[in-house]
């Protein structure tokens, strides 16, 4: 007996980051958000930072997804990201000026998780009670909402439309209080000040309508819209497979797009990597080719390095190609987008890293571990490329130069580089493979 077809539905595209975050998200969401209908944001909380320039305009989105200066796009939270009510409503103030109907626009997944006053306490007195040995976190309360959530003790959005929800909010208060009290570490604060200005978010982001988020993603492939899932932080701060345990409590690979939208696996269709021509990183962590001489310094100044969240400066190093190959693998990376290719415009020599030495054997392959004691770095060296690209808007104009890096990029990978980043504004995007 033949078996019935199952009802064609459109496929999620996905977009997130290769490296330690800060790779350029926001401005590639920007770009592909005239292609797609939905643009879903799936993990993380208030610790992304997404710059879009436009307009000789810079905006700077922590929690909103990237596509809400776009018309007819609706922008939806889901389920895998961690909502800061505070947070939330200085988004929306800063973005008042655009004049934006937030009501139309955005919605919330019900089943996301919030964010309170004494879940940033918690990680305030839990990294300065490591000392030297601390992570590098944004502060945010990210971690200790995360780590609610796994010990389903959360409170989420839809409890907020539930009349009890302010003594779950109460109960789960004097939880941390009490833990707070453990720490040798004495932090200041007003709670009371705190909770004025968190209820206060309450109210607004109670004004956006909040949908249960499987159904509305459901509902939407099965009508042909287009979706692009929009993550955050990158895949080696990934709580499974980046370098744990300098890594972010959420799923930052391809997979936290099916837990954080439920959406299946095989309802996946292109899944753009995004990376830097170089790497960098923020806060503590092992980092092979991290740079600590002039070249090093000169990315950071021409690159602008600093987070866009904490506006602590970047960690900057060349390009670590094993790293990525393993990013790319790990997520079924289907395309590439290599952003700030201008930053090394007027470098005579350019490095890649090829290969490990890893306790003493060379390795193309990811290890358990790349603190320094246990790894070597191996170089490839290319020339590089003196012309100024920021005004570039063919691949013909490419230089030979850069056109010879990507190509190698893209045979160590496996994966087409099939946009290139030239300046900050989307307008500085040259398409590849056309």
């Amino acid at each position: 007996m033949a078996q019935k077809k199952n009802r064609m539905t459109k496929k999620v595209s996905l977009l997130l980051g290769l490296q330690w975050g800060d790779e350029g998200k926001g401005k590639i969401v920007d770009v592909l958000t005239q292609q797609h209908d939905i643009i879903a944001r799936f993990q993380g909380g208030p610790n992304a930072g997404h710059t879009l320039v436009f307009g000789g305009q810079k905006h700077v989105l922590h929690t909103i997804p990237s596509g809400i200066f776009h018309d007819k796009v609706i922008n939806i939270v889901g389920n895998g990201v961690v909502i800061d009510p505070v947070i939330f409503k200085k988004e929306l103030d800063n973005l008042s000026k655009h004049h934006i109907d937030f009501t139309n626009k955005l919605r919330i997944s019900r089943k996301a998780h919030l964010i309170l006053p004494t879940h940033r306490l918690l990680d305030a007195a839990s990294e300065t009670a490591k000392g030297k040995a601390k992570i590098g976190s944004t502060l945010k309360g990210i971690g200790p909402a995360y780590m609610d959530k796994t010990g389903r003790n959360g409170l989420r959005v839809g409890d907020l439309e539930r009349k009890n929800w302010k003594e779950k909010y109460a109960a789960l208060t004097q939880k941390h209080l009490k833990m707070l009290s453990h720490y040798e570490v004495q932090l200041d604060f007003d709670l009371h000040e705190l909770e004025t200005d968190f209820f206060e978010g309450v109210q607004v982001l109670k004004q956006i309508p909040f949908v249960d988020g499987v159904s509305f993603i459901q509902d939407a492939m099965r009508t042909n819209k287009t979706i692009l899932a929009e993550g955050a932080q990158g895949s080696l701060l990934d709580i499974d497979f980046g370098t744990y345990p300098f890594v972010t409590s959420s799923t930052t690979t391809a997979a936290g797009a099916c837990t954080g939208l439920g959406v299946a696996p095989n309802q996946i269709g292109e899944v753009y990597g995004i990376m830097k021509a170089y790497t960098t990183r923020v806060g503590s962590g092992p980092f092979p080719t991290e740079l600590f001489d002039e070249d090093g310094k000169k990315i950071a100044k021409i690159g602008n390095e600093f987070g866009a969240t904490t506006g602590r400066p970047r960690r900057c190093g060349w390009l670590d190609l094993v790293a990525l190959k393993y990013a790319v693998q790990i997520n079924g990376v289907t395309q590439l987008a290599m952003m700030k290719s201008d930053v090394l415009s007027g470098f005579d020599t350019i490095k890649a890293c090829t290969s490990y030495t890893y306790k003493g054997e060379k390795t193309t392959d990811f290890p358990y571990s790349i603190d320094d004691a246990d790894i070597q770095v191996n170089y490839t060296e290319f020339k590089g490329w003196q012309e100024d690209i920021t005004s570039l808007s063919q691949a013909e104009e490419i230089p030979d130069a850069l056109r010879d890096y990507i190509h190698f990029i893209e045979n160590f990978v496996g994966v087409p580089i099939t946009i290139v980043s030239v300046g900050p504004d989307r307008k500085q995007t040259i398409r590849l493979y056309k």
